[in-house]
């Protein structure tokens, strides 16, 4: 399938290759990861395309690192002298032909590889499983064993250190005690006690993939925080049903019709205007993020496809990656031993299970 996506965009877009450099994309194309230093937005490789083969370029201290490690056998690799050119000299050079690129290479035009990268495929779908269950076993873990007297931080590390022994990375890792998570809605830890309650965040990649959710463990919660958590998980619910709506072959929805249904949602649980305060999440896959929905934003939304919504209502955030096929839900960041509830969606004859708060006194 992701032969067939690149073949049409060789057709459509009048060029003999394709190549990818940053990490979501070289691991969406290679399944290996090109990443040495984290702080740059472009890999040590690059994977090209040409309509029949794939070839990975890279330099020469590289080189024999990937092919033992991070790609399969097929896979050609080019290097050249790590003090004699760039990478996009040497993809430039490889190329036969115009090509095209996501990051500059001289002569080429550039490609975004988020459409390339929708909607998912099974084998995808099969790694996001794994990825999905790992994720929410983590940060399930760490939650069990939070005390109030835990600093953000504290937890935070927790969080960072469950995840990488499951192999797995943390783009995001938020922690948020019951006085900053009021009055933050990215609540990046500090060193301060938890207090009555916790809202843990993650944003968690393997090999491309990435995987959102967000538990809630409580210690002596205010009286508030039920009421909006249950306005949270109504407005999540409503989105994955109208992702699924605007999913359908036959809709052509957009990104902006389910943004619509979001906001109903936050106006019938009496949090009208609450969506202002946070972004509310859109389609997962190969980036924490492959859209975030915005009022009349026309991206298209795809099935089988992962969706990652994330409303907030304040001191409250529901959030779950979950796959949204033409027939139904399957929450990926699950693992069947955190307590959930069946949740009505507002407008739609659908019901979704949800997470609810945790209280660390029943433990």
């Amino acid at each position: 399938m992701r032969e067939d996506r690149l073949n049409a965009y060789l057709e459509s877009n009048d060029v003999d290759s394709v190549w990818f450099a940053r990490p979501n994309s070289f691991a969406w194309l290679t399944g290996g990861n090109n990443v040495v230093d984290r702080a740059g937005d472009i890999g040590v490789a690059a994977a090209g395309y040409d309509g029949e083969d794939l070839v990975v370029v890279t330099n020469d201290i590289e080189a024999e690192r990937l092919r033992d490690e991070e790609l399969a056998e097929e896979v050609d690799v080019v290097e050249f002298e790590w003090h004699a050119t760039s990478l996009a000299e040497a993809v430039a050079a490889e190329a036969d032909g115009p090509g095209a690129a996501d990051f500059e290479v001289p002569g080429f035009s550039s490609v975004d590889a988020r459409e390339l990268r929708q909607p998912l495929t099974e084998s995808d779908i099969d790694a996001y499983r794994s990825l999905g269950r790992e994720t929410a076993a983590a940060i399930e873990s760490v939650a069990r064993e939070l005390q109030p007297g835990d600093t953000e931080r504290e937890a935070a590390a927790a969080l960072r250190v469950a995840l990488s022994a499951r192999g797995i990375e943390a783009p995001v890792a938020l922690v948020g005690g019951s006085e900053r998570a009021q009055k933050y809605r990215h609540y990046t830890p500090q060193p301060v006690e938890l207090g009555e309650y916790a809202l843990l965040s993650v944003t968690a990649e393997k090999a491309g993939l990435h995987a959102s959710c967000t538990r809630t463990v409580a210690f002596d919660p205010p009286e508030w925080l039920d009421e909006r958590h249950d306005a949270a998980t109504t407005v999540e619910a409503t989105a994955l049903a109208a992702t699924q709506a605007a999913g359908q072959p036959a809709e052509e929805g957009t990104a902006g019709d389910v943004f619509a249904a979001i906001q109903d949602a936050y106006a019938a649980v009496g949090h009208e205007g609450e969506w202002r305060e946070h972004h509310q999440g859109g389609a997962a896959g190969f980036a924490g993020r492959e859209w975030i929905a915005t009022p009349g934003h026309d991206a298209p939304v795809h099935t089988p496809m992962a969706y990652a919504w994330n409303p907030t209502v304040q001191g409250a955030k529901s959030e779950d990656t979950v796959l949204v096929t033409d027939d139904g839900f399957e929450v990926l960041t699950e693992t069947g031993r955190w307590p959930t509830t069946e949740v009505d969606a507002h407008g739609y004859d659908v019901t979704v299970d949800r997470p609810t708060i945790l209280d660390s006194n029943e433990e």
